[in-house]
Parts: structure tokens; C-alpha cells; sequence
């Protein structure tokens, strides 16, 4: 493709404002195409959210509480409040209809630091553990039934997972429909294991299986900080509520599309999750559940035999469903920080051939795989919501900010401002309640390393040193050879 025919294209395109609809008539232009539309909106929240969380986290929530009732109570609160987070999300998407999840929200709300320590973060912490986690649960499942009355060796487990990594990676850069489509089948297998579970849980109560139930607040351990830890794994297994946001400019329709994936995808997850919760307590008692190795595979084995093998199998394929969710929308934070010149300018370069964001998305799979060789998936589940929530906090802040400083913002959707108030302290209360009842050396390690984000900018992209131009130069010409990429349209901001 010759340098003058793609400048000429570029010119063409660059007079649609960013916030424009894209006619699926037009020429295909060298952008990210709206191909995602409501269907596939809410698989890929229902297909985001339930993933390896549901079958991971009940142990851990149900330690930090100690009893039945609390721990029901919990899966329902954080459901309400990944319901009123995704609404908050839904107005600055609808107003700032840009990808890149958090990042354009925090530029246009407290300019450019804390939209780059968001980048620098998520791009190295956040994401790529999430991403390990995931790929990691998938691998512990996938492997149990091999490996009966025991554990599966560790190697064994980081194989399969980095294997993992390494094909959603490849089937990501390959298309974006590709990538759509296996969401939706992947969605429809997750549901059906949810679907066993439920009903099956659903048929033990009928036949009166309730006895795990009675006193069900009895023994429970509650305090600030066992919630507040509780809230930590639970609400891992809901994360996934803010990811239509990373693909805005890919939704068709955004306006009426967006809002309607939340209110449908997050209210549905939240009664699939408290029914599997009570389908697990119709057949153990809080000290059994605790002592399951794999509290989903348990369940099989007690009510499904001798099919119980379905259990690891469907459980496979929702881990796996959820960890490409999380790469077909991550890549595109790498994309849009690349685009404003806060990352390696290679990384917001798209495929000439497929339009995705290839280099993005190849790189973040790399980080992930360094994150599986020390991984243990309890202590990076604390430090990646540690993280997470204090931008969670910082965006919906940013939302009570836009409202008196950018009055003349359109915006399609005005949720009632109570609703971040709300979700702005309860983010305070979630990062603050590990610190003060259990601290740790390692939230301080997570906070030093958001910091020192602070000195690569001041580096890299305040005062743009020219030593680091001239060696990323070559390399992000070799790299647009082999990959095939080309800058992305110029943005009219």
C-alpha cells in the first residue's frame, strides 16, 4: 500500500468527528470497524464477567465471612454495585464515545498524569494479571480431571496456561469477528454449565435439601476488613462490568446499545451468581466448601455422576471464554494510549490487512505470560483489585468532576448524581479497608509502582528526550514490516 494512497485515505477520514456513527456502507477505513453489536454486547459482558470468578471466589468469599447468610448477601451487594459502576460508565461512554475504557475519561476530566498512571498501570498490572488469573483457573480446571485425587503438578498448570494465552493472543490479532464470534460460542457453552448448576440446585431445594441454610448468620465474622476482602474476591468475579467501555467506537449504535448491555448483561450474572451460590449450598456445608479443592467440579461430583466430567469441561470453556473477552478488549487501552503518544507508538498501529490492533494485542499477551511463571492466584487477585479499584474510584470521580466543569458536553445518558457519590465512596472504603485491618508490603509496592509511572512520564513523554525517539525508531519500522501495521487515522479531538 503506497504512502500517498494511505495519506489520501487518512485525509478523507479524518473529517468524521470521532463521536460519529460509522455507516456500515462506507469503505472500509483504516480505523477500528463497528462490527460489535447488541447481541453481541451483552455476551460480551455475560461472557466477561462469568468466568473463572464464580468458580474460584465463593471459597474465598465465604473464608472472610464465615457463614452462609453474610456470604449470599455479598454476591448480591456486589452485584448492585457493578450494576451502579456500569451505569456510571455508561454516561461517560455515551459522552466521550472513544475506546480505551478509563483512559479518555481521566484525560478529559485531570488531563494527561493520572490518564497515563492509568495506562502505565493497567497496560503492567491490572490487565495482564487479570488476564494470568483467568488463564491460570482455566489451566487448574482443565488439568483436575487428568490428575484424580490429587493435585496437578504446577508445571503442568503454567504450560496450559501460557498455551492458553498464546491462542486467544493469535486469535485476537487475526480478526476482530473471529475474535466476536468465538466470544458468543464460548458464552453459550459458559451458559450452559451455569444452567446445570442452577437447576440442579434449583431441583435439590424442591426436594427440600435445605438444612445448610438454617441459622444461616450464625458464626459469621464480620469486620471491616473481612468485608472488605469478601467484596475483593467477589467483586473480581463480576470484573468484566466496565468492558464494553474499552470498545466504544466498535459498538454499532453506542447510544441506545451501551446502556441497554448493562442493564440486561450485570442484573443477569448477579441472579446467576447468587443461584449457583445457594446451588453449591444445597450440597455442602460451609466447612466442605472450604475444604474443595474446586468448589465447581465438588459440585459435579456429588450431583452429576457419573457425567460429572462436564463439570471441568464447560468450566474450561468459560474460563477460556472470559480471558478472550479480556484480551479482544484490553488491546484496545494499548491502542488508544499509543494513539496519544503515552505508550510505544507501534502499539496503536492496526493491521493493514485485518484491522485489529495487533501489536497491542501481542503485547499484552507477552506481559501475561511473564505474570503466569510466579503466579498464585490468591495474592494476585488482592493486589489487582487493590489497583483496579483506585481507578475505578478516580473515573466515577471523574464523572461528579465532568458535571461542573464540562457543562456542554452532550450527554445521551444522565444517570441521578447520588449513583457516583455512592460508587465513589464505597471505592474509597475498598482500597482504604485492606490497608488499615491487614497491612501489607505489597499494596505498598503496588502503590510505589503506580508512582513510578510518574518519573517515565516526566521522561518519556513530558519532555521527550530524543535518545528514546531514535532507538524506538528502527524498531518500529522493522515491527511494521513483519506485522504488516500502519498508523491509525489521525483523530480530530
Amino acid at each position: 500500500m503506497g504512502e500517498e494512497s494511505l495519506r489520501k485515505r487518512k485525509g478523507e477520514d479524518s473529517r468524521k468527528e470521532d463521536g460519529q456513527p460509522i455507516q456500515s456502507h462506507e469503505p472500509q477505513t483504516m480505523n477500528l470497524q463497528k462490527q460489535v453489536g447488541l447481541i453481541s454486547g451483552i455476551c460480551m459482558i455475560v461472557g466477561t464477567i462469568i468466568g473463572s470468578g464464580i468458580f474460584v471466589s465463593p471459597k474465598s468469599v465465604l473464608a472472610n465471612v464465615g457463614a452462609v447468610g453474610p456470604c449470599l448477601t455479598i454476591w448480591a451487594a456486589c452485584g448492585i454495585l457493578a450494576t451502579l459502576g456500569a451505569l456510571c460508565f455508561a454516561e461517560l461512554g455515551t459522552m466521550i464515545t472513544k475506546s480505551g475504557g478509563e483512559y479518555p475519561y481521566l484525560m478529559e476530566a485531570f488531563g494527561p498524569i493520572p490518564a497515563f498512571l492509568f495506562s502505565w498501570t493497567s497496560l503492567l498490572v491490572t490487565k495482564p494479571s487479570s488476564f494470568a488469573i483467568i488463564c491460570l483457573s482455566f489451566a487448574e480446571y482443565a488439568s483436575a480431571p487428568f490428575y484424580p485425587g490429587c493435585d496437578p503438578p504446577q508445571v503442568v498448570i503454567k504450560c496450559l496456561a501460557a498455551a492458553a494465552i498464546v491462542v486467544i493472543t493469535i486469535v485476537n490479532s487475526l480478526s476482530v469477528k473471529l475474535g466476536s464470534y468465538l466470544q458468543n460460542f464460548l458464552t453459550a457453552a459458559k451458559m450452559i454449565i451455569v444452567a446445570i448448576i442452577i437447576v440442579s440446585g434449583i431441583v435439590l431445594l424442591a426436594q427440600g435439601k435445605t438444612e445448610n441454610f438454617k441459622d444461616s448468620f450464625k458464626d459469621s465474622k464480620i469486620s471491616v476488613s473481612s468485608i472488605g476482602l469478601a467484596f475483593y474476591n467477589g467483586l473480581w468475579a463480576y470484573d468484566g462490568w466496565n468492558q464494553l467501555n474499552y470498545i466504544t467506537e466498535e459498538l454499532k449504535n453506542p447510544y441506545r446499545n451501551l446502556p441497554l448491555s448493562i442493564i440486561i448483561g450485570i442484573p443477569l450474572v448477579t441472579v446467576c451468581y447468587v443461584l449457583i451460590n445457594i446451588s453449591y449450598f444445597t450440597v455442602m456445608t460451609s466447612t466442605e466448601l472450604l475444604q474443595s479443592q474446586a468448589v465447581a467440579v465438588t459440585f459435579g461430583d456429588r450431583v452429576l455422576y457419573p457425567a460429572s466430567w462436564i463439570v471441568p469441561l464447560f468450566v474450561a470453556f468459560s474460563t477460556i471464554g472470559s480471558a478472550n473477552g479480556t484480551c479482544f478488549t484490553a488491546g484496545r487501552l494499548v491502542y488508544v494510549a499509543g494513539r496519544e503518544g503515552h505508550m510505544l507508538k507501534v502499539l496503536s498501529y492496526i493491521s493493514v490487512k485485518r484491522l485489529t490492533p495487533a501489536p497491542a494485542i501481542i503485547f499484552y499477551g507477552a506481559i501475561a505470560i511473564i505474570y503466569i511463571i510466579p503466579g498464585d492466584i490468591d495474592t494476585l487477585i488482592n493486589y489487582f483489585s487493590f489497583a483496579v479499584w483506585i481507578f475505578y474510584g478516580l473515573t466515577i470521580l471523574a464523572l461528579i468532576v465532568m458535571r461542573f466543569t464540562r457543562k456542554e458536553l452532550r450527554r445521551p445518558i444522565r444517570i441521578p448524581i447520588i449513583i457516583p457519590v455512592i460508587v465513589t465512596l464505597v471505592s474509597i472504603l475498598l482500597v482504604l479497608a485492606p490497608i488499615i485491618s491487614a497491612p501489607e508490603l505489597a499494596y505498598l509496592y503496588c502503590v510505589l509502582f503506580i508512582l513510578s509511572g510518574l518519573i517515565v512520564y516526566v521522561l518519556f513523554v513530558h519532555f521527550k528526550f530524543s535518545w528514546p525517539q531514535k532507538i524506538s525508531k528502527p524498531i518500529t519500522m522493522h515491527l511494521q514490516m513483519l506485522l504488516e501495521v500502519v498508523p491509525a487515522e489521525e483523530v480530530t479531538e
